[in-house]
C-alpha cells in the first residue's frame, strides 16, 4: 500500500482528499478530508519519529540506537518539525543577556520586584 501523497505532482500545491473507499463492503465516502501532519512526512522521517517515541524522547538513547551524534539527531528532529509545518524553538523563551540578568538581580536587591517576580523574569516567562 502507498502513502497518501500530500502535494500535487504537477504544480506542487496541496492535495485535498475528496473520496474514501472501503474495499471490503464497497462503501464510499465523498467530501473534503484533511490529513494529519504526519502524512506530510517522508518514510525516513516517520521511522525517525517511531524511534523517538520508542526511546521516550531521550536523545541519549537515540544516539545509541541509531549510532548518530547528538547534533545529527537534533538536526533530523528539526527537519521533521519543519516538515510538519512548525518552526523549531519558536516557543522557547528568549535568552537573557548578562546585563538583563544583572538588572533583574539589582531590582530584586533594591526591593523593586519580589523574589517570585525575579524568578519568573530570569526564566524568561511572560506576564
Amino acid at each position: 500500500m502507498y502513502s497518501v501523497p500530500t502535494r500535487c505532482p504537477v504544480c506542487g500545491d496541496e492535495l485535498i482528499i475528496t473520496r474514501l473507499h472501503c474495499s471490503s463492503c464497497e462503501t464510499t465516502l465523498e467530501g473534503r478530508f484533511s490529513v494529519s501532519h504526519f502524512a506530510q512526512l517522508a518514510p525516513e522521517q516517520l521511522d525517525f519519529i517511531e524511534t523517538f517515541v520508542r526511546c521516550e524522547g531521550k536523545i541519549t538513547r537515540m544516539e545509541a540506537e541509531l549510532s548518530l551524534s547528538y547534533p545529527t539527531i537534533r538536526n533530523r528532529l528539526h527537519e521533521v518539525i519543519r516538515a510538519m509545518g512548525y518552526e523549531p524553538g519558536k516557543d522557547e523563551p528568549t535568552e537573557l543577556t548578562e546585563e538583563q540578568r544583572q538588572q533583574i538581580l539589582d531590582d530584586l536587591d533594591a526591593g523593586k520586584i519580589s523574589a517570585d517576580e525575579a524568578m519568573r523574569l530570569l526564566r524568561g516567562e511572560d506576564e
